[in-house]
């Protein structure tokens, strides 16, 4: 068996086999479908030393089996045939597959809607229950924070991701609900009234998303100040107001709940430069390229 040959033939590999040759032999396997490239560059990374890449390379074929383990022995022969006949392994091998050309993917950048077919197949007892109807009904809720006071650091270019979000949204169906530059209070509202919106009853899900400043489990008002905490909106409210209790419109109906803030702790910074303006190496940059938070 090839992994058995490969078991026996592992000490002398690990001690002649050199670098260069190694990856060749990982080129050879993720053309082959043996690895992927992240399984490649663990194993060249993670190893200190040539011997410990050589072996953990053998280990990880070896473990995938006998035909992982015969690509690995075509692929040595082909490569150095002295070292493979040194390791005593068997040249009657099937040929070294040739690697399939790869096809890179191709992205859309917008969605598709949804056909008949795959309608059809919502009704699955493990799939949360949609039809046209619950479809045409969706309604999300996007609140963004954008310009704050008290001297709070705006969160310049969060115009952009309310704008992509915005268009996610209604990519899927959704009614978007939005608001800017809420206070903690006015969150707390702008979600009580939600609760209550008319196409929750026909709708099958509802998104519910929250950008601003934050810390952990809450999320700042655009009045929040650093020494006076106050202007701070829970973010377990959500769940209480879209809950059974205060909702029962959404009750079993996923809720898909997304907040993008910081969590608190420790005080970070970031270069940044919105626009086409080129990017800023870290010693480069002055304190007004700072936005920190």
């Amino acid at each position: 068996m090839a992994a058995d040959k490969l078991k026996k033939a592992r000490t002398k590999f690990v001690e002649k086999a050199d670098i260069e040759l190694i990856k060749q032999l990982l080129d050879d396997l993720v053309d082959n479908g043996v690895l992927n490239d992240g399984q490649k560059d663990s194993i060249l990374e993670r190893n200190r030393t040539k011997a410990d890449t050589a072996r953990n390379l053998i280990d990880v074929v070896k473990a995938k089996g006998n035909k992982a383990s015969e690509i690995l022995i075509a692929s040595l022969e082909s490569r150095d045939s002295s070292l493979f006949s040194v390791l005593g392994l068997s040249s009657a091998q099937p040929a070294l597959p040739a690697a399939e050309p790869k096809v890179e993917p191709t992205w859309s950048t917008t969605l598709l809607p949804i056909t008949d077919d795959f309608c059809s197949k919502l009704s699955h007892r493990d799939i949360y229950p949609a039809d046209k109807n619950s479809i045409r009904n969706r309604v999300a809720l996007l609140i963004t924070n954008i310009k704050f006071t008290n001297e709070t650091p705006n969160r310049n270019g969060a115009e952009k991701d309310e704008e992509n979000m915005e268009i996610l949204m209604k990519g899927l169906g959704y009614e978007v609900v939005k608001h800017r530059n809420l206070t903690a209070k006015a969150i707390d509202e702008a979600l009580k009234k939600f609760a209550e919106h008319p196409k929750l009853k026909e709708t099958d899900s509802v998104l519910v998303v929250l950008m601003s400043h934050g810390l952990r489990g809450r999320v700042c008002g655009v009045d929040w100040k650093r020494e006076r905490k106050a202007d701070e909106f829970l973010i377990d409210n959500i769940y209480k107001h879209l809950g059974p209790e205060n909702c029962p419109a959404l009750l079993n109906k996923p809720k898909i709940i997304m907040i993008q803030a910081c969590r608190g702790g420790d005080e970070g910074a970031v270069v940044v430069r919105d626009g086409d303006g080129p990017a800023l190496a870290c010693d480069d940059a002055g304190e007004e390229d700072i936005e920190d938070d």
